[in-house]
C-alpha cells in the first residue's frame, strides 16, 4: 500500500498503472522527444504508420532533409515513393533502438517499435507478407502491423508462421479481432509442429476502438438519430471489454491493444487488463495531469442500458459488437475500415510530396 501511494504522490498515473497493473503503455508516435517522455513514464513500445511518419517528418524535418537528400544521391534511380519508404524504415528504426533494452528486458514481449506495411497493399496479402519480411530485419525488436482486411487475415497467419510478431491494425470490430486472433493461432501451431520457437515472439491485436466511435457518430447524423450522445463514448470500449473477455476465455496467446483516443475512458476502463494501450503524446499529457484513480475497470461491464440502445439504434454497432456480425469479406467494406484505410493511403502521398519537395523543389516558390 505504501508503495502505491508513494507512486500516487511522486510519479504519474501512467507510470503508476505500468507498475501496479498487467497494463502495458505503448507510445503512439516514432518521434524521439515523444518517446523519450513516454519511457519516462513506463512505456514499453511504440508505434508507427503514414499518419505517424507525416507527423514526424514535419516536426522534425530539420534533422530529416539532409538525410532525404543523401538517400536521393545514394539510389538514383528510385523513385519520390521507394525514398519515403526508406524515411520510414529509418524513422522506424531510429525509435527501435530506444526500446532495445526493454526489448531484451523482457525477452521480447515488450520493447517493440510496431511498423505498418503499405497500406495501398490491403488487398494483397502476398505483398503484405513480403513488406512484413523485410520490415522484421530492420530491427531485432520490430513488429510489424498488417491491416485486419480480408486478405490481411491471411498474410497475419503466414507471417506468424514465419516468425513474425504482427499488430494487427485498421481493426475495430469484435469479429476481426476474433478472426485476427484465430490467424495468430493458426500461425502459431503451424511453427510449433515443425518445432520452431514462438517464446519470444509478442504478436497483438488493435482495436481501434475511437475510430469505431467516430463511425457512429457519422451514422447518428447522417440518419438523423436521437441517443444520449455520451453513449457514443461507449461503443468501442464495449467491443473491446467483450473481446478481452473473449480472449481469455479462449487463452489466445495475443494481447489486445487500445488506440485512437477520444476521451478518457479509451485508457481508463482497460486498466488492470493484461492488454496495451497506446496513446499518443498528447493524450499521454493529458492523462498524466488528470485526478483518474488507477484502478483495474477491465471487468467492469458497461451498463446494459447503454448497449441495449446502441444496438437499437446502430445496425454498425451490432456488427462490431456480434461475434460473427461480419464476414472477412464484408472487412474490407465497413465504415470504419474505408474511412481509416483511406487516411492512411492519403498520408502515403503526403510522404510522397514532403519527399518531392525536397528532392524535386518547385522552382516556382524559391
Amino acid at each position: 500500500m505504501a508503495q502505491v501511494e508513494t507512486l500516487r504522490q511522486f510519479k504519474s498515473p501512467l507510470y503508476e498503472m505500468t507498475q501496479t497493473t498487467p497494463t502495458c503503455l505503448w507510445n503512439d508516435s516514432a518521434a524521439i522527444d515523444e518517446l523519450t517522455y513516454s519511457i519516462e513514464h513506463g512505456a514499453v513500445g511504440a508505434t508507427c504508420n503514414p499518419q505517424i511518419a507525416v507527423a514526424v517528418l514535419k516536426k522534425e524535418l530539420a534533422n530529416w532533409k539532409g538525410r532525404i537528400k543523401e538517400l536521393a544521391v545514394e539510389h538514383p534511380t528510385a523513385t519520390e515513393d521507394q525514398i519515403s519508404w526508406m524515411v520510414v524504415e529509418e524513422i522506424s528504426a531510429n525509435a527501435a533502438k530506444l526500446l532495445k533494452p526493454i526489448f531484451d528486458r523482457e525477452k521480447g514481449h515488450n520493447g517493440r517499435l510496431s511498423i505498418q506495411t503499405d497500406p495501398r497493399n490491403y488487398r494483397n496479402a502476398q505483398a503484405m507478407v513480403e513488406q512484413a519480411e523485410r520490415f522484421s530485419k530492420l530491427a531485432p525488436n520490430m513488429i510489424v502491423k498488417i491491416a485486419a482486411t480480408k486478405a490481411g487475415i491471411v498474410a497475419i497467419e503466414e507471417a506468424t508462421y514465419r516468425g513474425i510478431s504482427i499488430n494487427a491494425t485498421v481493426s475495430f470490430t469484435l469479429p476481426q479481432a476474433l478472426a485476427v486472433a484465430e490467424a495468430v493461432e493458426r500461425g502459431l501451431k503451424r511453427r510449433e509442429a515443425e518445432g520452431k520457437e514462438i517464446a519470444t515472439m509478442g504478436p497483438v491485436c488493435t482495436l481501434m476502438v475511437g475510430r469505431l466511435d467516430d463511425w457512429l457518430k457519422v451514422q447518428h447524423d447522417r440518419h438523423n438519430i436521437s441517443v444520449d450522445p455520451g453513449y457514443l463514448e461507449w461503443a468501442g470500449v464495449a467491443v473491446f471489454k467483450k473481446a478481452y473477455k473473449i480472449y481469455k476465455q479462449r487463452g489466445y496467446r495475443l494481447r489486445l491493444l487500445s488506440a485512437a483516443f477520444r476521451n478518457h475512458m479509451h485508457w481508463s476502463e482497460f486498466i488492470g487488463g493484461d492488454v496495451v494501450i497506446s496513446p499518443p503524446s498528447a493524450w499521454q499529457k493529458r492523462y498524466n495531469a488528470s485526478d483518474i484513480e488507477v484502478v483495474s475497470r477491465i471487468d467492469n461491464p458497461v451498463d446494459p442500458k447503454i448497449v441495449a440502445s446502441l444496438e437499437k439504434h446502430f445496425p454498425d454497432f451490432v456488427r462490431s459488437y456480434t461475434e460473427n456480425g461480419l464476414t472477412h469479406e464484408e472487412f474490407d467494406t465497413f465504415g470504419s475500415t474505408r474511412r481509416t484505410l483511406r487516411g492512411f493511403i492519403a498520408a502515403c502521398a503526403d510522404i510522397n510530396a514532403i519527399t518531392r519537395d525536397i528532392i524535386l523543389p518547385n522552382p516556382d516558390t524559391e
